[in-house]
């Protein structure tokens, strides 16, 4: 005789959907906020799964923090020149970013050095437009970059995504993507073609990089 629990007239319970947390972000940066936007546009998609939880600004007057209260996101303004010296600025971004337990700290065109303490070690994500560790170190940002890479007769360039320490553009590399250089280009073409290279490449790379660190997993 068949068992009730084995009956085909009741349905086994479906078994049930594991779910993926998403990585809980602080963005930092100092300007725009075009990169902070894709991020955004890519969380929308479902292509990276996060949430932003922080943004930090070097200013308050940039567009990238109204970009970012419109779109309801907390932002935190702490600027340099509010500080009596680099080390109390230093002290003041790290107390602000441990206080909202990130699980990864992306910079996003942020123009202030920042050295990650021994508890981020590894979880801060910088993206340099250029192929490192060529074009990269002190004062090597935006179009200052693109200069270089055509003053250098480059072939190529493209953008990486590199683990932040305490020197500038000079962790350990996650990912990079390559552009070519086009014999007509101009710094503002060049930097164009980068730019479109950073919006596909930076969202792979954070994924890539919390799945290589066991941040994202099913819950």
């Amino acid at each position: 005789m068949m068992d009730a629990m084995d009956s085909p007239s009741r349905p086994r319970p479906a078994a049930p959907q594991s779910a993926v947390r998403p990585l809980r972000l602080v963005v930092l940066l100092s300007g725009g906020g075009r990169t902070l936007l894709n991020l955004l546009a890519a969380i929308g998609a479902g292509e990276l799964p996060a949430e932003i939880a922080l943004v930090i600004s070097s200013r308050g007057d940039v567009a990238g923090v109204e970009h970012a209260r419109r779109a309801g996101l907390a932002v935190s303004v702490l600027r340099p020149r509010d500080f009596p010296d680099a080390a109390a600025f230093h002290a003041a971004q790290t107390q602000v970013l441990l206080d909202a337990r990130p699980d990864l700290v992306i910079m996003a065109g942020y123009l202030v050095h920042y050295a990650p303490p021994p508890e981020l070690r590894g979880r801060v994500l910088n993206i340099h437009p250029a192929l490192l560790p060529r074009h990269g170190g002190r004062g090597m940002y935006g179009e200052h970059v693109h200069a270089a890479v055509l003053a250098a007769g480059e072939r190529e360039s493209g953008c990486t995504v590199h683990e932040v320490d305490e020197h500038y553009d000079h962790g350990p590399p996650v990912a990079q993507a390559r552009v070519p250089v086009h014999a007509d280009d101009t710094v503002e073409s060049l930097a164009a073609r980068v730019f479109e290279a950073e919006c596909r490449l930076y969202p792979q790379a954070i994924r890539q990089h919390a799945q290589s660190l066991g941040l994202l997993r099913a819950c």
